[in-house]
């Protein structure tokens, strides 16, 4: 299960969408490889998602792989980081950037938000 959901939940919109038959598959995704994915996110591509979005994310890899050549494939991440960053979502990450991220941050002086 995802962290904060009781093995049971279901989510409002994924029960809409069992209900109403619109979905062609439901691919369940342990936590950890949530976590694996939503960390590997925010360090490759700095998307800053959630447990579930990392999740949202695995599938996609997945149904990437089985796919047809020229398909499309469409991962909604409507998730932020935010709330999980006194999770195990965040263990390991200094809350400091390193000297690689810093330079990393400076060159892209548009887009800081320094205060």
């Amino acid at each position: 299960p995802i962290q904060g959901w009781t093995p049971d939940f279901i989510p409002n919109v994924l029960q809409e969408a069992i209900d109403k038959r619109y979905y062609d598959e439901v691919v369940p995704i342990p936590g950890p490889e949530g976590i694996k994915w939503a960390k590997a996110l925010a360090q490759q591509e700095g998307i800053f998602t959630g447990i579930s979005g990392g999740a949202t994310f695995a599938v996609a890899r997945q149904i990437a792989g089985t796919a047809p050549a020229g398909s499309v494939i469409l991962c909604m991440l409507p998730d932020t980081g935010e709330r999980y960053m006194s999770t195990p979502l965040f263990d390991g990450i200094e809350a400091e950037m390193d000297a690689e991220e810093t330079a990393l941050s400076r060159s892209t002086p548009s887009c800081q938000f320094d205060a």
